[in-house]
């Protein structure tokens, strides 16, 4: 069976996968990964840039080469074997049931108006300080988190499955984790997790624009996302949550960003969607998270066609 059907069939179960089963609770490899690379850093750090190279590379070249080992271990095999293989990889990598159960969850507490249940829970989100948000700061946080997860979480993965089939997907999770990991710019990590962060702004660069793309597809206002996209996105300081949370903006009529604090450390950023939004409130949460679902299967079907059009490169042909 060629490549662009192995990864055809096995995207679709892990997605389906992650539908049904959403994460582990225990196991997780996303959390065993996450666990040698603390070790390494453990093992490595300086404050220099060359360590954290070096830790980028060792950690998430280690992944790649992982699911490349395990790619060369079912090419032989029948193509059950290899669709399985990456539909495993798939739901490993991605977490787009757990994204929505957790926006959803936050929604419900606020919608009741339990706003100190709804900052309890917000970390497991995103990294944003809950303790001075409203109920309707946190309703932003929330819808800007499912955007940017979006993107992070569920389309990156698959745009480099397309490209690179269990290595990439193995490859970019790793790469993400790691920016989740050092590439903030706290004191400890501002020169060590530079490599980090720049490797996060270049694999997320072409799964960021499908998200845009694809939210303005999906979303109830597809005009309105081109141009939030188009009008705002730059003014973001992610070169990739720019074009995302923007679309998402504008798909949803509302006005995301301005200001916000992470441990600690306040940051005003510019509103997107301002000119045309409203500010946000509980229920689009429910319209981001359906949204970004709507989004997953687009994408899925642009990352089927990639797939297609790679395999069909001279000296491409099995999976």
């Amino acid at each position: 069976m060629r490549a662009d059907r192995v990864f055809a069939y096995g995207a679709t179960a892990g997605l389906i996968a992650d539908r049904i089963l959403g994460d582990p609770r225990r196991g997780h490899p996303v959390a065993a990964f996450g666990r040698a690379a603390a070790a390494v850093e453990r093992a490595l750090w300086r404050d220099r840039r060359s360590n954290g190279v070096a830790h980028a590379a060792v950690c998430a070249g280690g992944a790649a080469a992982l699911g490349a080992l395990a790619a060369r271990a079912v090419r032989s095999r029948p193509a059950a074997a290899r669709i399985a293989l990456t539909a495993a990889a798939t739901w490993a990598v991605v977490g787009g049931t757990t994204l929505g159960r957790e926006a959803r969850a936050i929604g419900g507490a606020l919608a009741a108006g339990d706003v100190d249940v709804a900052r309890e829970r917000l970390p497991h989100l995103c990294g944003r300080d809950p303790h001075s948000l409203d109920g309707q700061q946190i309703a932003r946080a929330v819808v800007e988190s499912v955007a940017e997860n979006t993107s992070d979480a569920v389309v990156g993965a698959l745009v480099w499955g397309a490209v690179a089939g269990v290595p990439g997907l193995a490859a970019f999770r790793a790469v993400n984790t790691l920016d989740a990991m050092v590439g903030h710019k706290s004191p400890r990590h501002l020169r060590y997790g530079w490599a980090s962060a720049r490797l996060d702004d270049l694999a997320g660069w072409p799964g960021a624009r499908l998200t845009a793309l694809a939210a303005a597809a999906a979303g109830p206002d597809r005009r309105g996302a081109l141009r939030a996209w188009r009008a705002d996105a730059s003014a973001h300081p992610s070169p990739n949550a720019g074009p995302v949370e923007a679309s998402f903006a504008g798909a949803l009529g509302v006005r995301l960003g301005g200001t916000l604090a992470y441990g600690g450390r306040v940051e005003h950023r510019a509103v997107l969607n301002g000119a045309y939004g409203r500010p946000v409130e509980v229920a689009d949460i429910e319209r981001a998270v359906r949204l970004s679902q709507r989004v997953t299967w687009l994408a899925l079907g642009a990352c089927v066609a990639l797939r297609y059009a790679v395999s069909r490169r001279p000296g491409k042909g099995r999976g």
